[in-house]
């Protein structure tokens, strides 16, 4: 039971990755431009997380002052990964951009668990979870020859 609540938020999450991308496309076809969209889907996002800052948490903005530089990059990735997902998504077909993602993912995240990266917990790669990723990417084949 403990783990219900972050189970739902991330199959949300997920959820929310897989209509992300064909929405902002879009929203992209509709004005234009692919960049304007994730402008677009950025700040109402950030509209969204600073109305929920207003009314939930509060915590100082000037604390952020106490990160490292390397930790405000979440913002770039962002960014990378909403415009990118709205060019692609179009151009490769959905399944076919999420599987290339999902394992790219995948791959990023066993190194990051292995090396405990970015203040990750040491999580060695074992035979399991190589064969995992191995799946995942034999996937990505299966959904590009279709």
């Amino acid at each position: 039971m403990g783990n219900l609540i972050p189970i739902l938020a991330a199959l949300l999450g997920g959820i929310g990755l897989a209509v992300q991308p064909p929405t902002n496309a879009a929203l992209g076809r509709s004005i234009g431009s692919v960049l304007v969209a994730a402008l677009v889907s950025f700040a109402i996002g950030t509209a969204i997380l600073l109305a929920i800052w207003l009314a939930a948490d509060r915590t100082p903005l000037a604390n952020v002052r106490s990160a490292k530089p390397w930790m405000l990059l979440g913002g770039l990735y962002g960014a990378y990964f909403v415009a990118a997902a709205a060019f692609a998504a179009p151009r490769l077909g959905l399944a076919s951009m999420l599987t290339i993602m999902i394992a790219s993912q995948l791959v990023a995240a066993l190194v990051l668990d292995q090396f405990g990266l970015f203040g990750l917990e040491r999580a060695p790669v074992s035979l399991a979870r190589v064969a995992g990723v191995v799946l995942v990417l034999v996937g990505v084949v299966l959904v590009r020859r279709g």
